[in-house]
């Protein structure tokens, strides 16, 4: 298989190694911390593995999988012979352009160069050597977990390369959408971060506690969204499909349209407060017990996906 590198082994970086070992890849990691930096990245690698293997979403053993994972002393060595690059450092557009004009200094003139930038448009950073060959390839954390992933080019990306990393991310087992143009935070985070900014309004107006945004979610929208998207989900909610509910239900959209205050001018006092109602739940001490909870319900979530499909005989 081919040789891939990740430029940083922090949270994210750590979980795409593991993502592209799984896959059957040698991965090369390299993290400009030093010290422990290469230790905490294999041991999430391995604690990644352990979950994975547990929950049975690993067709060989674990630790047939970390051996693929190796850390290299300078980013030159790491990107040496490899077919693509995953950067997961700093979300600063100075950090990435220097790190990524490394990056194409040293790595294959053929190698796809992607960054995992949870909000920072391509364009503003990838202004590197043959840009045709870099874009953004954006993660939900962790990936080694969530397999969806979006793929943005910048106006100099060639399709050759957006064809060629939704190869490599389906065969590695990951779920890409293509978007058609760039825009800041992509699909998901600027659908997640809508929702969260007007949960804080309602909050903040007194309408609702956190918790009661929480076991909104938690459980009425995800019994369906789990499965289905919010598109379907008004697809099936009308006899005559999603034109209908658009149609019935398309003045009351604009409405609460207006009447949402996702530019609420919350304060830190009123972030604060978010926080202790949710700490008062999950407390800062249960965080990593929380965190592996998680996990272990994030598979549990996938395991559901794949039965229903199956259910599915439709096409």
């Amino acid at each position: 298989m081919a040789r891939i590198a990740c430029i940083g082994a922090g949270l994210v970086g750590s979980a795409w190694a593991t993502v592209f070992a799984r896959g059957g890849h040698d991965v090369s990691v390299f993290d400009s911390a030093g010290g422990g930096a290469e230790e905490r990245g294999l041991q999430a690698v391995a604690r990644t593995l352990e979950i994975l293997d547990r929950n049975g979403f690993l067709r060989e053993p674990a630790e047939t999988i970390r051996r693929r994972v190796t850390f290299t002393a300078t980013l030159p060595e790491a990107v040496a012979g490899v077919v693509h690059v995953q950067e997961s450092v700093k979300e600063d557009v100075a950090v990435k352009q220097s790190i990524f004009a490394e990056i194409a200094e040293h790595a294959p003139a053929d190698a796809v160069l992607a960054s995992s930038t949870s909000a920072i448009m391509g364009s503003r950073f990838l202004d590197v050597a043959s840009p045709e060959r870099a874009l953004v390839v954006h993660p939900v954390n962790p990936p080694s977990l969530i397999p969806l992933v979006e793929i943005c080019g910048t106006p100099a990306t060639s399709q050759a390369t957006v064809d060629r990393t939704v190869e490599l991310m389906r065969s590695v087992g990951m779920k890409p959408v293509v978007l058609r143009k760039e825009i800041e935070g992509f699909l998901l985070n600027r659908l997640q971060y809508t929702l969260v900014a007007e949960a804080m309004h309602l909050v903040g107006e007194g309408y609702c506690t956190a918790e009661d945004i929480d076991s909104v979610v938690r459980d009425g929208l995800a019994m369906r969204w789990s499965t289905i998207g919010p598109f379907e989900v008004a697809h099936l909610n009308s006899p005559e499909g999603f034109s209908g509910f658009v149609h019935h239900l398309g003045d009351m959209m604009r409405e609460m349209g207006r009447g949402a205050r996702t530019d609420y001018p919350w304060t830190d006092e009123m972030a604060e407060g978010i926080h202790e109602q949710i700490a008062g739940r999950v407390a800062m001490s249960m965080l990593t017990r929380r965190q592996a909870w998680r996990d272990e319900n994030i598979l549990a979530t996938r395991r559901v996906q794949d039965e229903a499909a199956a259910r599915w005989e439709g096409p």
